[in-house]
């Protein structure tokens, strides 16, 4: 299941976004620009105030700081996770390196911004972000699940199911699934995948996809029959092990 609010369909105008942030004049930047956007604005200045901020404001996007006194950014949205919190996060890092983006996605993170940042890119981030996250909830109409196998993903109600179990997705996650699942059998690649799911590159990085396959996998393909499947040097493509897919035809 995915855990969502409901969005309003203008740009800025009743979402609220949390900023945590422990450098003060930061913090102070990004509340008055986000503001100034036409955001609600709530703020923490420390782990342990921003975890108190997700639970009490429900936030529709973190803006979160790396590095924080009392914790780092990684592991504050693991513990969100861990409660059930699938907030979109968009990190704010000094950290340039590849491998420490990659950790930031997998620790359930849906986009980055690296500093010094430019006020006008963190709003674009946040836009594409609660775009994408709200995506879904605009197009279903009258749309009936999508099913493949055993899985099944249903829009309407925000819902994932594996057999009988219901997973808790990421909304990042929700709509790789659902690009997956429009797509059975056939194999996308990943620059597709970042097009279709993130509405935007990422520099030509596609390692982003890799990160959000694993994390998939680990929820999608806990059990067998696996599911989803490498096409090495190519994507990715959601299909019925070959002999599995044999069996099923005759």
């Amino acid at each position: 299941m995915i855990e969502q609010h409901t969005l309003p369909r203008t740009p800025a105008a009743g979402y609220t976004v949390l900023v945590v942030e422990d450098d003060a004049s930061i913090r102070t930047l990004l509340t008055s620009a986000l503001t100034a956007a036409g955001y609600a604005v709530a703020s923490a200045a420390s782990g342990q105030e921003a975890m108190f901020e997700a639970g009490s404001r429900r936030p529709h996007l973190i803006v979160l700081d790396v590095m924080l006194p009392d914790t780092d950014g990684f592991q504050l949205t693991r513990d969100l996770r861990t409660q059930g919190v699938y907030t979109p996060v968009l990190f704010l890092t000094a950290r340039t390196g590849v491998e420490d983006r990659i950790i930031g996605l997998s620790a359930g993170g849906d986009d980055y911004v690296t500093k010094p940042f430019h006020v006008q890119e963190v709003l674009l981030r946040i836009r594409a972000i609660l775009r994408r996250s709200n995506a879904p909830a605009s197009t279903t109409g009258s749309r009936p699940p999508l099913r493949y196998a055993d899985l099944t993903l249903d829009e309407a109600t925000y819902e994932v199911r594996r057999a009988d179990h219901l997973l808790r997705l990421s909304p990042t996650e929700f709509r790789l699934l659902a690009c997956l699942l429009a797509h059975p059998e056939h194999v996308l690649e990943k620059a597709e995948i970042l097009q279709q799911v993130w509405q935007y590159g990422f520099s030509g990085d596609t390692r982003i996809v890799d990160t959000y396959i694993k994390n998939l996998r680990r929820k999608i393909d806990h059990d067998p029959p696996v599911l989803i499947h490498t096409v090495r040097g190519v994507g990715y493509c959601l299909r019925l092990p070959r002999d599995e897919t044999r069996t099923a035809a005759r």
